[in-house]
Parts: structure tokens; C-alpha cells; sequence
């Protein structure tokens, strides 16, 4: 059985300095209630939000539980309790209105080609923090920018994570350790994203799409 899985960024006017790039995910309010509702008409959708960013809970939370939705939130364990971000507070409420919290690493650094030091850092240091002030077993991951590789793979099984989300733009089987997600951007338009990603895709597409996939776990 197949999903398709969609991932947020930021929401609205960001409340923090950018880094170089992350204004292309960032979506317009307006844009991402549309998409939401959209979201809500298909089972098969599955929703994530990366990097921690304020609007998450601003936002996104309260249009979530209005549509009766569930999301995983992937944190960024560094930038917790910075201004802009979400604070360890934002994620006991995340938590009591039935969303999840994953690790999307310490320092928004890719996980590809990570040295043994970066990865205890990214995927077991980040993963601690988050686990202790949410007083929850933290075992999903979602890789910054979608980057990832052979060994980073081999590194975040080794440290017992049962599910790694990616930004592969692909639909996803579902229960497989490796989930591939489409990331909204800036431009995306509701009616594309209805059309596009929240649609089927043909086999020849679908095929191309593992391709790529195949590469990236080989790399």
C-alpha cells in the first residue's frame, strides 16, 4: 500500500534571520490552509513539518487540529528555544494534542559523507535533547535538505532509528524504513499540489522516481 507524504517548512512571515535558500520553503498562510484542505479529503496523506520553526506551532498546529489532523514535527534539537523557533514548551503542546516529535539533527548541516563525530552530534546528541525534554523516545529522522548517502544510512540504523524521512518527491510504501516526502515551496500552488503530488503518479513516473532513490542509497 502506497501514501504519499508532504512535508512543511516555514508558514507566514518567518520571525528569524534565514539561511541562504531556506526562503524558497517557506509558503504563504493562505497556500498552506489550501493545501490542508486538501490534505484532509485523502487518506492516503501523510503530514510532516522540518526544522522547528515557530509557525509550526503558530500555524500549523492549530489548522491541524481543526481539520483533525496529525502530523510529525522534525526538530531541530539546536536551534529549540531560539528566537523564531520553537521553545521546549511548543513541544509538550505538540505532544498533548496528539502530534509526534522526530530528530532533524542539531545544526541544519547534510548528513552526506558525515565523519563518525557528526553523526553521534546530528543523530544521537540531537536525538537526547529532544527526547529529554519531551520525555518521549525519539526514533524518526528526517534528513536536512534531503541529503543523505550510503553511510549515512548505515549510521542512523546502527543507532536503532526505525523510520528516515527524505525529500525524494516520490510516494511512499507504506511501514518502509526509508519514507520519501515532497516538500511544499514557495510558488507551489494549491491547485498543482492537488494535481501533482497529492495524485497518483503514472508507472513510467513512478519508476523514474525509484531510480533516482536507488542512486542516492548506492551513493
Amino acid at each position: 500500500m502506497r501514501h504519499v507524504n508532504l512535508c512543511f517548512h516555514g508558514i507566514g512571515t518567518p520571525g528569524r534571520e534565514l539561511e541562504p535558500g531556506e526562503e524558497d520553503y517557506w509558503i504563504s498562510q493562505e497556500t498552506f490552509l489550501a493545501v490542508l484542505d486538501d490534505v484532509a479529503q485523502h487518506r492516503d496523506a501523510v503530514v510532516s513539518f522540518d526544522d522547528g520553526n515557530a509557525s509550526d506551532v503558530e500555524i500549523g498546529l492549530p489548522a491541524l487540529v481543526e481539520r483533525d489532523l496529525r502530523a510529525t514535527f522534525f526538530v531541530l534539537a539546536g536551534r529549540l528555544d531560539a528566537p523564531g523557533c520553537l521553545s521546549s514548551a511548543d513541544l509538550g503542546t505538540l505532544l498533548d494534542q496528539g502530534m509526534s516529535v522526530g530528530n532533524h539533527g542539531m545544526d541544519h548541516i547534510s548528513w552526506r559523507g558525515m565523519d563518525e563525530r557528526t553523526a553521534e552530534r546530528e543523530l544521537a546528541h540531537a536525538r537526547d535533547r529532544l527526547a529529554e525534554v519531551t520525555g518521549r523516545r525519539v526514533d524518526r529522522a528526517a534528513a536536512p535538505f534531503g541529503l543523505y548517502d550510503r553511510r549515512a544510512l548505515a549510521q542512523l540504523r546502527a543507532r536503532g532509528y526505525t523510520e528516515v524521512n527524505t525529500s525524494d518527491r516520490r510516494w511512499a510504501r507504506a511501514g518502509a524504513w526509508l519514507q520519501p516526502r515532497f516538500s511544499l515551496r514557495r510558488g507551489d500552488t494549491p491547485a498543482e499540489v492537488r494535481t501533482q503530488v497529492l495524485t497518483p503518479p503514472s508507472f513510467v513516473r513512478r519508476a523514474e522516481r525509484e531510480l533516482v532513490g536507488i542512486v542516492k542509497r548506492l551513493r
